[in-house]
């Protein structure tokens, strides 16, 4: 190893080993402080719940709390509607949408005929019959 880099590397070290010690004293200062600032707030909690849990002196003639007059304007706010968007079709966009979906709607109630149909006929065949032997 070369004189030059190991003079650099003990004063690096050296260094390292000054700021580590002080690096250590700041953090222990800021625990002390944090531990005191918890500490005395913990106290003002627990002055002020002595305060409180404290009877307070009681009038001799009761009194009777007053609960606000419900009025007939005073109702429950409704949840928003969402505003439909209105779409700008032309009529002739609007009758060809009209369409289109009417012919989806009554290919899907042939589909579903079609479909019970065949259901019906496989289950009544099989009604009655004995399983037969393979």
């Amino acid at each position: 190893m070369k004189l030059k880099t190991l003079r650099k590397k003990i004063r690096r070290l050296e260094a390292r080993l000054q700021k580590g010690p002080k690096k250590l004293a700041k953090l222990k200062q800021k625990l002390e402080a944090i531990t005191a600032a918890n500490a005395r707030k913990a106290k003002r909690k627990l002055a002020a719940r002595a305060r409180g849990a404290q009877p307070t002196a009681k009038s001799l003639t009761p009194i009777e709390k007053k609960l606000p007059a419900k009025t007939a304007n005073a109702k429950k706010p409704s949840a928003v509607k969402k505003v439909k968007k209105k779409l700008n079709l032309s009529p002739e966009r609007r009758a060809q949408l009209a369409a289109a979906m009417k012919a989806r709607w009554a290919a899907k109630r042939t589909a579903a005929k079609a479909t019970l149909q065949q259901a019906s006929t496989d289950g009544d065949s099989t009604i009655g019959e004995a399983p037969q032997a393979l």
